[in-house]
């Protein structure tokens, strides 16, 4: 065994392999891969195996389709071909309108990525797969490329194939211990020797926290039991001369596939149980739970009812073994929050199928820097440090019992909430808020018109716009005021800092203390990493203001490039501090009646910051806008919060002040024309291609420069006007003559406006305002023609000229 590589990635599973053997691919041949029994010992030897292209953002299709492409590539290599059924295909079921308008939804968006999906009906359903009884069924979502592979002879060929390129597959060699030196590289410790490695790659599925405990983090991933179990012989199967489909049923929580000439059969029951809280047996390996068939007897009998023949067939063998889950049931694959030269590839609860592309994307970043998709949807850093083992199990016990359950839009599950708040949630509850999530933080999404309104889940126009229009209103002739909790904010200090955010943007730093920018980063490949308003405060302080999920990212972003010789601190405030969210004309009115201090538009215009107070509360005030109308940012320590809400709320009596939310915010800057993070800004795009060419600046050096000036457009952000009623989502495909040519990053619609809008990024030929195209929004062609990118107030005079 070396004892110096490139990398080590730990763990011996599809994750592990994958990850192994795409990074040969990238070509990096100096990597070992360590296992501490025999390879696919975990979780992936129990595995059901299937291989889907279904995914719920575009990110997931695309790491779907190339593990498809993958397996296809190694069942038909005659050196060593293994066992993957392809193209069997497969149905995902519905009984009820909402479910089949996100089936087309779906459909619209895997067209996006070259994936065609097809929305049948009941009847359909039935012939495709003669096992099914209709009942009650209303039709499902046909994947022509679903199957199932052998999850053994997969990785084996994944290891092979390394090896053939060079690198080294240790199997029983555990890893005991990781040191980390000054350099940021490691030591792997092993009973065989110690390893110095530049990069360390956790792949260890349900013993992730093991792992970490020796990097002194925790991954927020939990174990629970699943159980399937495999029939004997149907006939009906033996005599329908072709493969069954794959069946998944979020109507009665289960999931069926071909078996030999039975099915397996799997469950999601809602009696559904962790795994491993209180520590792994060492020696579990190749090994399962106890079998516990009771559990899921509900969801047998609506398997049955679904499928009858499984009244008549005996039971085989039962499997009942661990899988893992993450806080959102997304995997986490990417750099490891806090550290630097880590990664991970770990809660991959349908591995298997996925596990080709999560390599593929995680050795791309590995090698480069980023993947040539936006990971955020994998990203490890897009959950906050609240995410602890408590909160992770009770979240995975709710996406287990909600496995074939899409997210609707505005949809947010109870489980585990409220896990951040501030002394304003309570008041906000108080006077009708319904709340949204914010990386954990509870935040206001829009008043309810009585206490028991609730929002019924829908991809159509919800009776939440006639809310969201009102408070809109509000804002726009009066003044509007919200809390916005959880904004990462840092507090940068050193003599050094000025050169060192200087040489991080593009853009343009304040120009002197008392003023604000808004600025972008970019990552080294010229395509935007970050988006942040930077404001500069007395004694040489700078504050730096992020997306609420982008508290680890943007840290780890900063610190990783920090020079040894740079006296540059970074102080992070988003715990501390909460942000009360003052808009409108009337704003500075109300503003002159909490404060001694002068908030004309000539003492405080557009784009200053000072400290002062609110009644007896100190604060950070910003004038700046994400709705276009006059707005004032008031940062507060949350011990001051409740305070400074209840002087605003009273003094905004007399001004008729309304309250607003997130839906209302959402709506105003898509007619302004403003992004938003992981919306519009992607590491898939550069800031010409996303509109942002003001803010990239002609000085001597920034990060990305270089690799920015060699890029060529190839698509271009726009603002469309939708025709009609129906709104469009995050992914839905933009045509021009049956042809996808773009992809819809928001949707909204406008209410002082009066147009149903959204952001798509397009091919750049198409960009140019006038253009009709046609959206594809559950399943109906709807007419939308490019409009210039801000329908309300394009020369922002009521920013400039505030009264």
């Amino acid at each position: 065994m070396k004892t110096q590589t490139r990398v080590v990635v730990i763990g011996g599973g599809i994750a592990g392999c994958s990850t192994l053997y795409h990074l040969t691919q990238e070509g990096w041949s100096d990597v070992m891969l360590l296992e501490r029994d025999e390879l696919t010992s975990g979780t992936t030897w129990h595995s059901a195996a299937q291989v889907t292209n279904f995914g719920m953002t575009q990110t997931m299709v695309g790491l779907k389709s190339h593990s498809i492409r993958l397996y296809k590539e190694l069942a038909d290599d005659p050196d060593y071909p293994i066992n993957y059924h392809h193209g069997t295909g497969g149905i995902r079921l519905a009984n009820r309108p909402e479910q089949m308008d996100g089936y087309r939804h779906f459909a619209s968006m895997a067209r996006g990525m070259g994936v065609e999906f097809e929305v049948i009906d009941a009847e359909e359903c039935a012939r495709r797969h003669p096992l099914l009884a209709t009942g009650d069924l209303l039709g499902g979502l046909w994947d022509p490329l679903d199957g199932d592979i052998d999850p053994a002879q997969l990785c084996q060929a994944l290891a092979r194939r390394a090896r053939k390129a060079g690198a080294e597959v240790h199997r029983h060699t555990p890893v005991t211990g990781l040191t980390q030196h000054r350099d940021h590289s490691w030591t792997v410790h092993t009973p065989k020797g110690d390893i110095r490695a530049e990069i360390v790659v956790n792949a260890c599925g349900y013993r992730v926290n093991e792992v970490g405990a020796m990097m002194g983090v925790h991954h927020p991933v939990a174990s629970m039991e699943h159980q399937y179990f495999l029939t004997e012989e149907i006939p009906a199967i033996r005599e329908a001369g072709r493969r069954m489909p794959l069946i998944r049923c979020p109507i009665s929580d289960f999931y069926s596939r071909q078996e030999k000439n039975g099915l397996l059969v799997g469950f999601y029951e809602q009696d559904c149980r962790t795994w491993g809280m209180d520590g792994i047996d060492p020696g579990f390996a190749n090994a399962l739970c106890p079998d516990d068939l009771d559990r899921v007897t509900d969801v047998l009998e609506g398997a049955i009812d679904r499928m009858p023949a499984l009244a008549e067939v005996g039971i085989h063998t039962v499997v009942n073994g661990p899988i893992t889950y993450t806080i959102d049931g997304a995997p986490l694959v990417g750099p490891i929050p806090g550290k630097r030269n880590a990664f991970c590839i770990i809660g991959l609860r349908a591995g298997l199928g996925e596990g080709g592309g999560h390599g593929w994307l995680l050795a791309q970043q590995i090698v480069h820097g980023e993947a040539e998709l936006d990971t955020w949807v994998i990203d490890p850093r897009r959950f906050g440090p609240h995410c602890n083992t408590e909160l992770t199990a009770l979240k995975a016990v709710e996406d287990y019992q909600n496995e074939f359950r899409f997210h609707y839009p505005h949809e947010h599950r109870p489980a585990g909430r409220p896990a951040r708040t501030t002394p304003i949630t309570p008041l906000l509850a108080a006077e009708g808020a319904a709340f949204t999530v914010a990386n954990g933080w509870e935040r206001v999404d829009y008043f309810k018109p009585s206490p028991g309104f609730t929002e019924p889940h829908t991809f159509r126009k919800s009776p939440v716009e006639d809310l969201v229009a009102a408070e809109v209103a509000g804002v726009q002739t009066g003044v509007g005021l919200t809390e916005v909790n959880g904004f990462t904010r840092y507090e940068l200090t050193g003599a050094d800092v000025r050169g060192f955010l200087d040489r991080m943007t593009p853009s343009r730093l304040p120009s002197r203390e008392g003023r604000v920018s808004l600025t972008y980063l970019l990552n080294h490949h010229g395509c935007v990493n970050s988006e942040a308003t930077i404001a500069a405060l007395p004694d040489g302080r700078f504050w730096y203001g992020a997306a609420a999920a982008a508290e680890r990212h943007d840290m780890d972003w900063l610190l990783a490039h920090i020079h040894a010789d740079e006296d540059v601190q970074i102080r992070d405030l988003t715990g501390s501090h909460t942000i009360l969210l003052l808009a409108g004309p009337k704003a500075r009115g109300v503003l002159a009646e909490v404060s001694r201090d002068d908030w004309s538009a000539s003492a405080f215009p557009w784009l200053s910051v000072r400290e002062g107070y609110i009644g007896i509360a100190p604060a950070v005030v910003m004038a700046v806008s994400f709705s276009g109308e006059p707005a004032f940012e008031i940062h507060v320590e949350t011990q001051y919060a409740a305070s400074a809400w209840t002087t605003l709320r009273r003094a905004g009596e007399a001004h008729g002040l309304t309250l607003f939310g997130a839906r209302a915010v959402e709506s105003m800057r898509l007619e302004k024309g403003f992004l938003h993070w992981k919306s519009e800004l992607l590491t898939e795009f550069d800031p010409y291609e996303t509109g942002l060419d003001r803010f990239v600046t002609d000085k001597l050096d920034f990060i990305g420069k270089k690799a920015l000036a060699a890029r060529q457009p190839t698509r271009r952000l726009v603002t469309l006007q939708i025709h009609g009623d129906i709104p469009a989502h995050p992914g839905s495909s933009v045509e021009l003559d049956g042809q996808v040519v773009g992809t819809v990053t928001a949707g909204a619609f406008g209410h002082r406006t009066g147009l149903n809008l959204a952001m798509a990024f397009l091919r750049p030929d198409l960009a140019a305002p006038g253009t009709t195209l046609t959206l594809d929004l559950i399943g109906e062609n709807v007419p939308a023609i490019v409009i210039p990118p801000c329908p309300h107030d394009p020369s922002h005079a009521r920013l400039k000229e505030a009264p």
